[in-house]
């Protein structure tokens, strides 16, 4: 069911949004890429729901992704927006405790773009990062988190204020970054639907807008059947500072980010080098 010429059209995209200086064209490049990406999925899930072969042939599968080495710092955050990056492209995701690798559940040509997506997308947000630390903008700034305080007879809970550090601030940068792609890409994704569905007239009217529930739910309940996930993940440890100028900086880069086509769709990728 995969349409290489789609594929390569859509690789196209991604390198026109890599390749422009223009940020509204960039932004206009990756909308497109996604909507390509959301309408094949549209079209796989419509052939799914009327044909029998096709839906025979074509089932959820699990993927696992590797998104680092054990003991890396900022795992967590390149694991927050490769999730972002899934939910915008109707994928369910099982995280290692350690943050050391994902699976992904849904079909193969979804997962095959959100790899493409997240291969590009995680070398810019690292990169837009490590301009922010180098440029210094975050000193001076503060970083508050919820301490316990205990006393001789009581004990309470009250926020404290710290220099922001450069780990809080990298912790913060990137996880503004990764929810404002996953923003992006949801209003993109929704935008193709929209028209896909408001384009059925007549007797097919509504026919998209099911099979595309349809295809929710087959995958929702392929997660929960195969599924061996325990407890739940968190993208920030617990101890971990909140900085709004931190956050602003990260949204402001998500939403400059270019999409890049580092890899070919269905190669294997995602994880970052030390």
């Amino acid at each position: 069911m995969r349409d290489d010429k789609l594929l390569t059209r859509i690789s196209g995209l991604l390198r026109q949004a890599e390749g422009t200086d223009n940020e509204h064209e960039a932004q206009t490049f990756m909308q497109a890429a996604q909507r390509l990406a959301t309408a094949a999925s549209i079209d796989l899930a419509v052939a799914r729901a009327h044909d029998p072969n096709a839906r025979a042939a074509t089932v959820p599968v699990s993927r696992q992704v590797r998104i680092g080495t054990a003991g890396k710092k900022g795992l967590r955050t390149y694991v927050l927006l490769f999730v972002a990056i899934a939910h915008a492209n109707d994928l369910k995701v099982d995280v290692a405790g350690n943050s050391t690798y994902v699976i992904a559940y849904g079909f193969a040509g979804d997962i095959d773009s959100v790899e493409a997506l997240y291969s590009s997308l995680v070398i810019q947000m690292v990169a837009a990062s490590d301009g922010y630390l180098k440029s210094g903008a975050y000193r001076g700034e503060t970083a508050a988190r919820v301490v316990t305080q205990h006393g001789r007879w009581v004990s309470r809970r009250v926020v404290e204020h710290k220099p922001l550090s450069p780990i809080t601030a990298r912790l913060n940068f990137q996880t503004a970054f990764a929810d404002r792609i996953g923003t992006r890409l949801t209003e993109a994704r929704d935008q193709a639907r929209a028209q896909a569905t408001g384009a059925e007239t007549g007797a097919s009217g509504g026919s998209t807008a099911i099979a595309l529930r349809d295809k929710e739910i087959e995958v929702v309940d392929f997660h929960r059947s195969e599924s061996q996930a325990r407890g739940s993940w968190r993208s920030s440890s617990a101890s971990a500072g909140y900085s709004e100028a931190a956050r602003r900086a990260g949204d402001h880069a998500g939403r400059r980010a270019r999409i890049g086509n580092d890899r070919e769709f269905g190669a294997p990728g995602g994880q970052l080098g030390s």
